[in-house]
């Protein structure tokens, strides 16, 4: 009975004050960890990037060659746009 008496106090102070402590301090740190990019989502984000930017190529490749075989081809989708709305 006596080891009982002794470990009562240290068990309510440590549930009361460390654990909850503890608790927070954990989660807090998985928290600041999952926030950050891992290795693989930086190199997907990379060759997306690379992507767009090859897209971005094409498109003006195709608006140049349009613009030279059909000069008027920007006028023709605006006004498509305009009948839309």
């Amino acid at each position: 009975m006596e080891f009982w008496k002794f470990m009562f106090v240290p068990t309510i102070l440590f549930m009361v004050i460390v654990a909850p402590m503890w608790i927070t301090m954990h989660y807090r740190s998985v928290s600041r960890s999952s926030r950050s990019l891992n290795r693989e989502d930086r190199e997907s984000i990379e060759h997306m990037l690379e992507t767009v930017d090859k897209l971005t190529d094409r498109i003006g490749t195709l608006e140049s060659i349009l613009d030279v075989d059909h000069s008027d081809w920007r006028q023709q989708v605006s006004r498509e746009e305009r009948d839309k709305e």
